[in-house]
């Protein structure tokens, strides 16, 4: 099964890693930790909910003017 993952920089250090298709969200130090961490949440999360089949999600990029 190939799933999304989402991860941004975390303010504290880190990164923060979201799974659109269930939800799930963890953190790692490194990009590598938090993708670890979160095949083992979501893995978690699916053994107690089954997963509708509807597809992946489109992940896209967009700017913004900076704002002060």
């Amino acid at each position: 099964m190939e799933l999304t993952a989402v991860l941004a920089p975390a303010e504290e250090g880190g990164y923060i890693a979201l799974n659109p298709e269930t939800g799930t969200t963890t953190q790692g130090e490194s990009v590598e930790e938090a993708v670890a961490n979160l095949k083992e949440a979501t893995a978690l999360y699916l053994s107690e909910f089954a997963l509708p089949a509807a597809g992946h999600p489109v992940v896209t990029m967009f700017s913004l003017p900076a704002y002060a």
